[in-house]
């Protein structure tokens, strides 16, 4: 089981360890963080994102809790995420886009 915790993509994060990586970032429950079925991974893919976009927002809005280091923590552990579901034959889940203009 110790090779499931390392990043099947050394281009993403080198020396990865999803056990000691997603408890810093995420607020989840250990049996999530554990959870390395596609359906486990796609959530852990999609409460990535929610933290990605608030991080962008507070970036965005100049907010004084923002954190460059966080967010690129972040993203460095997205993006060895995401590979390690491809890698594994799965697909995540693309989060919904809002419309824009009028619908008619």
């Amino acid at each position: 089981m110790a090779h499931e915790k390392r990043c099947s993509s050394p281009a993403a994060l080198p020396g990865y360890d999803r056990d000691t990586a997603l408890p810093k970032l995420l607020p989840l429950w250990p049996h999530e963080f554990t959870d390395t079925s596609l359906e486990g991974r796609r959530k852990v893919l999609a409460n990535l994102r929610r933290a990605l976009r608030a991080e962008r927002r507070r970036g965005l809005a100049g907010h004084w809790t923002y954190d460059l280091a966080h967010h690129a923590a972040l993203w460095r552990v997205y993006r060895c995420e995401l590979a390690d579901l491809e890698a594994k034959g799965g697909r995540p889940i693309a989060a919904p886009r809002a419309r824009r203009g009028p619908t008619a």
